[in-house]
């Protein structure tokens, strides 16, 4: 049975809407394009697995398609958002040696279909803490639903292994948006915690986990509603540890940096 431990802290999360100002709310949305490169990407499945290099042996040798979009509420200086991060990069290779993947061996010479599926959705709180109508300081918290989805297998389908894990990660946040010109601007943001998970959404194994969402952008204002934006993001973190698995001993150790380069378009609705 899953955990329902992230039930409350939703609650917890949105809490803070109830407080409206009176000249909201306003709707803006915004959608991201570009490209992700792997720059670091490690797995390992069971304690005497190996540990498998995605970027070198696995496939994440290449870009890959990116696209984020996202829609935010605001209440004066509240701030309500929801983001959607689709994640699903695929190789085929031949193994160039043995790769043991939860008990199982991929044998030196096998060709090879990964797959590494990492969407996640995102609801998010921040209060902007300035007064300054221009600039925005903005500080608050967000719940994170990964649904994680890693598989090997053979080409001809003899060979498979595949884990798969769906959570709440609770995550603190900040984000930086300052005026450059009157048509352009700078903004940062981060999402980000490292902790011991068991002790965050209430499991009971011992695993430790990180994930920081990091990103810069320079924007331009083209009409009253519309903004175009260049972006770079980081995407890092993992997870390390012993959890229930169908398969050898439940040792998992998956870390990774990923980079991204976006072209950006918001639109205020509202």
């Amino acid at each position: 049975m899953r955990n329902l431990s992230w039930i409350p802290l939703t609650f917890m999360l949105l809490a803070p809407v109830s407080a409206l100002a009176a000249d909201g709310p306003e709707l803006r949305t915004r959608i991201e394009v570009g490209f992700l490169d792997p720059m670091y990407h490690t797995v390992q499945f069971g304690s005497d697995g190996t540990n498998i290099d995605y970027v070198d042996e696995g496939g994440q040798d290449v870009l890959f398609p990116f696209v984020r979009p996202s829609v935010e509420a605001l209440f004066g200086r509240h701030r309500v958002g929801f983001v959607y991060q689709p994640i699903n990069l695929e190789g085929e290779v031949v193994t160039r040696r043995d790769w043991l993947i939860d008990g199982l061996v991929f044998p030196e010479g096998t060709p090879v279909d990964t797959r590494y599926s990492f969407p996640f959705w995102r609801v998010s709180y921040g209060y902007d803490v300035l007064s300054d109508p221009e600039a925005e300081l903005e500080l608050g918290a967000s719940l994170q639903l990964r649904d994680a989805t890693i598989t090997f297998t053979s080409a001809d389908g003899s060979l498979r292994r595949s884990e798969r894990d769906v959570g709440p990660v609770p995550i603190l946040r900040a984000r930086l948006r300052l005026p450059v010109t009157e048509s352009t601007w700078f903004e940062t943001e981060v999402d980000g915690f490292y902790a011991p998970i068991k002790y965050i959404n209430g499991g009971d194994s011992d695993v430790v986990g990180a994930i920081v969402d990091f990103n810069v952008r320079y924007g331009f204002q083209l009409t009253e509603d519309y903004d175009a934006f260049l972006n770079f993001r980081y995407l890092g973190g993992g997870a390390e540890g012993t959890s229930d698995s169908e398969f050898g001993d439940g040792f998992t150790k998956n870390w990774l940096h990923f980079a991204t380069v976006s072209l950006g378009f918001t639109y205020d609705v509202l």
